[in-house]
């Protein structure tokens, strides 16, 4: 069955919802990169919150018009409505008070989410037709979906990827540097205006499939995973389109094989998933990964507090020193140095006086500030400059095994 739904031999109904759900995660897993590169990834929080009046307004409008009420197109404008007036005033609270931005999103976020409860209430005490299946975009719902609403979706998404790849460089610049982006005569303003316009178009075209709750996770989730694997913004954009794709497509096909499963939540945890996989296994950012520099930096400390104590005739007793000294051949069995290890030990420990020398010296102060006790010397010094050093404090000692 879930074979047959990634294959998209399902039906027609869930390949729509499969195609729209891929499209839709591709432009928001984007169109987040650069909310979260901004730092404002709670906007679309608030943006998304701010949607459910406009929703709600809307159908009553349609109902009361005569009109279905449950109009895809209609609802989607209501909602774009509602989450630019919501928009606008989370803007104006942050200009013009002395709330932080923090501070206005939470009480946009709340102010239009409560309204829009207040407003699905009262449609469900009124008794209009055709209101049963409204509270589906609070949490996305697929079921049912007409071959009409698959293609707004599916148009929205490709749209709204279109319009970010068109302006995705100076997003780019506005996100990491705006001050920058000012000096370089760049409209900062009206960038980011955009770049919000782009993600209420995103949330609006999102809501059919994740939800208003869940759409934030669309949005950011794919963007943070992404920045485990790279470091580069291309990459990172690039990537995150493609973890948004992914999620997206595999929940949708989750919850086609599965039909008692919703699809925002399944989109969801797909994309969790991804980013938990990220976090344990990406390989310079990743917990494994730092866990395998942790091991390394300490073997390398182990390994070379091991040759300063045989350069000084002291004993070893910490046993993870003697292995190491051991797998190197640099000692035998009975801790005795050989020979190898003996001229290893004795280059540390010139070393160790020639760093002495550096951190004692002004002329060498940039070179000193790199020391941490296990960095080679001539990655730092010419061999002019350790020539010098080795005139001052004599010739090579040899240790005695």
């Amino acid at each position: 069955m879930l074979l047959d739904a990634l294959l998209l031999q399902l039906g027609y109904n869930a390949t729509l919802v499969a195609l729209g759900a891929a499209l839709l995660g591709t432009s928001a897993g984007i169109t987040g990169t650069f909310l979260f590169l901004r730092k404002r990834a709670l906007v679309s929080d608030a943006v998304s919150h701010a949607t459910l009046p406009g929703v709600c307004i809307a159908f009553l409008v349609m109902a009361l018009a005569g009109g279905d009420g449950r109009n895809l197109a209609g609802l989607l404008l209501g909602s774009a409505v509602s989450a630019g007036i919501g928009l606008w005033c989370m803007n104006w609270l942050t200009r013009n008070t002395r709330l932080a931005e923090d501070a206005a999103i939470g009480a946009v976020l709340s102010v239009f989410f409560g309204f829009g409860i207040v407003l699905l209430t009262v449609i469900q005490t009124l008794g209009i037709g055709r209101q049963a299946g409204l509270e589906g975009f609070l949490l996305g719902s697929t079921a049912g979906m007409l071959y009409s609403d698959a293609v707004v979706i599916a148009a929205g998404g490709a749209v709204t990827l279109f319009l970010v790849l068109l302006t995705r460089r100076p997003m780019t610049l506005v996100a990491f540097d705006p001050e920058y982006a000012a000096a370089r005569g760049l409209p900062v303003d009206l960038i980011d205006m955009l770049m919000m316009g782009l993600v209420m178009a995103v949330t609006v075209v999102g809501l059919k499939i994740v939800g208003l709750i869940l759409i934030v996770a669309l949005l950011i989730i794919p963007a943070v995973t992404a920045r485990f694997w790279s470091e580069r913004s291309d990459h990172v954009v690039f990537l995150a389109g493609l973890f948004g794709g992914v999620a997206a497509y595999l929940g949708a096909a989750l919850s086609a094989s599965a039909p008692n499963l919703p699809t925002g939540p399944l989109i969801v945890l797909v994309s969790f998933s991804l980013f938990a996989l990220s976090l344990f296994l990406a390989p310079n950012r990743g917990v494994l990964a730092a866990v395998l520099r942790h091991l390394r930096f300490q073997r390398r400390v182990h390994l070379r507090q091991g040759l300063l104590a045989l350069a000084q005739g002291q004993a070893i007793y910490e046993s993870l020193t003697l292995r190491l000294l051991r797998r190197a051949g640099l000692t035998r069995a009975d801790g005795v140095a050989t020979a190898k290890g003996r001229a290893r030990a004795a280059k540390a420990l010139r070393d160790e006086h020639r760093w002495q020398v550096v951190r004692s010296d002004i002329s060498h102060e940039a070179a000193a500030a790199l020391y941490d006790g296990l960095r080679d010397i001539e990655t730092v010094l010419t061999q002019d400059q350790i020539q010098e050093i080795d005139r001052q404090i004599g010739g090579p000692r040899e240790v005695v095994s």
